[in-house]
């Protein structure tokens, strides 16, 4: 950023100077090729900051892959997310070190700082795919810390249509924990339809209808989000 804010002032001091002597066409022609120069260094100083991120975030990744991670990687991990959302933080690797940072709050007990990252996320982007993880993540951890009618709310909007199928599972299982096993046979059957109309297959769902008991559509499984 300092070369980007040297040559920023070398575009301005020319220009001032141009405009002083009156030399306004030529001073244009300056200008312009100044402009070529800094669009040229700030589209290098983005690819090196995009592999920068990059690589920390594939760090970050190789640290927390699995279902467990050990008590001493904890702090490394915490800080690598430090590094990325502060050295990185307009990037899709600080969003995604987010919702990394809010499942190590869940490793080390701390289900109230989880809910609060993954709430944070969600509004800052509202609308898009990387919010509509965070809001299905917030609504699971809602189910599981027993406030499932919070879980509808966070899943009642926020939610890209790629994600549908996801979010109706997780309006079946909030629905399924707050009794209502009709509503939530519904949800994921609609879970499965939406899975199978998108070829985006879900795990687990299918069963979730046989344990009801009830009658329910053809097996579907496969990745969930």
């Amino acid at each position: 950023m300092a070369e980007l804010r040297t040559e920023e002032e070398q575009v301005e001091a020319l220009k001032r100077w141009w405009k002083e002597n009156g030399l306004s066409l030529i001073a244009g022609v300056v200008i312009a090729g100044a402009g070529v120069l800094g669009w040229n260094a700030w589209q290098g100083y983005q690819e090196n900051q995009a592999t920068a991120a990059s690589m920390r975030y594939q760090q970050l990744v190789n640290l927390t892959a699995g279902n467990t991670l050990d008590e001493a990687q904890l702090p490394e991990a915490r800080a690598l997310v430090e590094e990325i959302v502060e050295e990185h933080g307009k990037t899709l690797y600080a969003d995604l070190a987010r919702l990394v940072d809010a499942r190590l709050a869940v490793a080390q007990g701390d289900l109230a700082g989880a809910r609060e990252r993954l709430q944070a996320l969600a509004d800052a982007d509202s609308r898009g795919y990387v919010g509509g993880l965070a809001r299905l993540r917030l609504g699971r951890l809602l189910v599981a810390d027993g406030d499932a009618e919070a879980a509808l709310d966070a899943l009642e909007s926020g939610v890209p249509e790629a994600l549908a199928a996801q979010r109706a599972e997780v309006r079946g299982d909030a629905l399924h924990a707050l009794g209502r096993e009709a509503d939530a046979a519904v949800a994921w059957r609609e879970a499965l339809d939406l899975a199978e109309t998108n070829d985006q297959p879900l795990y687990g769902v299918q069963l979730k209808l046989d344990n009801l008991g009830l009658a329910s559509g053809p097996d579907n499984q496969g990745l969930d989000s």
